[in-house]
């Protein structure tokens, strides 16, 4: 327990910095012609000062719509006055009550549209930058070794299967450790964290804070097998049999690549941003020669997509010695689905974006490398039943692009080793698992989560189905006649 502080500043002369509560405290940066060439991460975090008095923003609503807006239900306002005190260690444990990945979600989730979005003070104001200060408070707690491992319950016998070491399974494995369970996470590749390790860049989530996350859950009791393919290295039946576990918990997310589907597109030079961000960040390319892993570095780099995914794969590439990177999107600015910090600091960087565009073929040269796209130019037409515009083609607008690297970010689908080789789960028509709102499949003894039954979606939405399923696998267990 900490005293009334943990370190030894004025939070009251702290507290009163910002003088009013309108205007949001900033977050220092890298300079963009700066981190353009290099891995660092971009935002430096706050200040000691900094974190207390944008917290002392917060109004401490009696009625915290804010924890309305967190899909696993963080005490925000409670964490908040903690910083306010100057107990940041404290505001951190408080946050991991409810939150496994503090310091992750601190810097991936989409605040701006969940927690913050709802913030009262935002009505009028700039919200709360809760992200800024959830990030703060876990990385002072983990850089001053001020962690400590929470009371768990004595063990109750009980196995689970954790299939996938991604923010679903993470989360889920950390709920059900402490609730008395034997917790294995089976991983097919050879270092955890799911898209946490090989999707996001090292300059948006450097890779030694899921590190730490993930040692975090080991030292709860959590074990990690690595380099275990579940549907080939063992069968979900076979775990749920021989290998005695009780329940077993699906966290594969959606990693299997998307393409254009367009002539050419099989020519040298042309990578998924699967591929692409996954050899730069899981297997270090942009360390080569000191990571034996080569990656194709472009000239001239066209990235077709406008998400987080193709924000990351365009900031990647100008980092590895682009000349010229260009996001190529078929719809206009205001469609674009990426989250607004992500875009603004790619045109910081110089990112160039091309709108309404829209590839129909790749050319190559003699080498068989791509050399230009074929595009045409787009129109927006009426909404359709999802809400978004649909686009068309405007007859006679082709053009030609040159482009020496092309990364298609057209999002992902469901990888159907572990689907396609488990009897009695049912899918829907695009691959993914159906199951109800608790993550309970159709499959007995076997839950669902994350990317791999909503399809791509937010790292804290994931997270958030984890604990879900947690929750209903410990009711499951905890049951005298459990009915499936």
């Amino acid at each position: 327990m900490e005293s009334k502080s943990d370190i030894n500043f004025d939070i009251n002369n702290a507290v009163a910095a910002t003088g009013n509560r309108a205007v949001r405290t900033p977050m220092p940066e890298q300079p963009p012609k700066i981190r353009a060439k290099n891995f660092k991460e971009v935002p430096l975090g706050y200040t000691h000062e900094m974190a207390a008095a944008e917290a002392a923003r917060c109004l401490q609503c009696k009625r915290p719509f804010c924890m309305q807006g967190c899909p696993v239900n963080v005490e925000i306002p409670a964490f908040l006055k903690l910083m306010t005190e100057g107990k940041f260690a404290e505001a951190a444990r408080k946050v991991k009550e409810n939150n496994t990945l503090p310091a992750v979600c601190g810097r991936v989730c989409p605040q701006e549209s969940q927690c913050e979005s709802k913030c009262v003070l935002g009505r009028k104001f700039e919200p709360v930058a809760i992200g800024r200060c959830e990030r703060f408070a876990a990385d002072y707690e983990r850089n001053n070794n001020l962690t400590v491992i929470p009371q768990k319950l004595p063990p109750n016998g009980r196995k689970i299967a954790v299939v996938g070491a991604g923010p679903s399974g993470l989360t889920a494995a950390g709920d059900l450790v402490l609730l008395g369970y034997d917790v294995t996470i089976f991983e097919a590749f050879h270092r955890p964290g799911g898209v946490l390790m090989y999707g996001i860049p090292e300059f948006r989530l450097p890779k030694e804070i899921v590190e730490s996350e993930v040692r975090h859950l080991c030292q709860l009791g959590v074990h990690l097998e690595l380099n275990q393919l579940v549907g080939k290295a063992v069968t979900v039946d076979e775990i749920l049999g021989e290998e005695g576990f009780d329940a077993v918990f699906i966290g594969v997310g959606a990693g299997l690549p998307s393409f254009l589907n367009i002539p050419g597109e099989d020519l040298g030079g042309i990578y998924s941003a699967n591929e692409y961000l996954t050899r730069s960040n899981l297997m270090r390319a942009y360390e080569f020669p000191k990571y034996d892993t080569p990656v194709v570095r472009g000239r001239i780099v066209s990235v077709v997509g406008g998400g987080n995914v193709a924000m990351d794969a365009a900031r990647t590439a100008l980092r590895l010695g682009a000349d010229t990177v260009r996001i190529v999107y078929r719809r206009s600015r205001t469609e674009l689905p990426a989250r607004l910090e992500e875009i603004h600091h790619a045109e910081e960087e110089g990112i160039e974006f091309l709108f309404l565009t829209n590839p129909v073929a790749c050319l190559g040269s003699e080498r068989k490398m791509v050399r230009q796209l074929q595009c045409v130019r787009m129109e927006l037409g009426s909404p359709g039943t999802d809400g978004r515009r649909r686009v068309t083609a405007i007859p006679g607008s082709d053009f030609l692009l040159d482009t020496d690297l092309m990364i298609v970010a057209a999002g992902g689908s469901a990888n159907p080793v572990l689907t396609k080789n488990t009897d009695g789960l049912e899918l829907d028509k695009r691959g993914y698992i159906v199951c109800g709102g608790t993550g309970r499949t159709k499959k007995e003894r076997v839950w669902a989560g994350g990317d791999i039954v909503t399809g791509a979606a937010t790292v804290i939405k994931a997270m958030g189905a984890g604990k879900t399923a947690a929750q209903d696998i410990h009711r499951y267990l905890s049951d005298d006649a459990p009915v499936w």
